[in-house]
């Protein structure tokens, strides 16, 4: 299952390793100070996130139920975020906002993923 969802793994770490990063050297990014842009980053990491789940699964045939239940790990792992950083670090806080957006990432991602089959079975058809 490890070697399955390698890319997943690798991922979760590195949205864990942002989140619990120090505030301040975000800050230091010029292109980073648009307001709201870190709405914009939970959106595409929790997107990415789910996605690579839904991809590293595609192989194993998986039904739109078992999409629903994979995405209870990115959305319970966002909030376990938020609560690390509210917990953990001394330059974050916790962000009702930030698991909406994580949340609305992860759901455009199934709605996509799941529209993906009728769109290419659409176009063979029409060849």
């Amino acid at each position: 299952m490890i070697k399955r969802f390698k890319f997943s793994m690798v991922l979760a770490l590195l949205i864990m390793y942002l989140s619990l990063k120090n505030s301040n050297d975000f800050n230091k990014i010029q292109f980073l100070n648009i307001p709201h842009f870190d709405k914009f980053a939970h959106f595409c990491m929790y997107f990415g996130l789910m996605s690579t789940i839904i991809l590293e699964s595609w192989k194993a045939s998986v039904q739109k139920i078992s999409i629903f239940v994979m995405a209870l790990f990115p959305l319970f792992y966002g909030i376990l975020m938020e609560i690390l950083q509210a917990t953990l670090t001394t330059t974050r806080s916790a962000s009702l906002f930030d698991v909406l957006f994580n949340t609305i990432g992860i759901l455009i991602s199934i709605l996509l993923w799941l529209r993906i089959p009728f769109i290419l079975k659409e176009k063979l058809r029409s060849k």
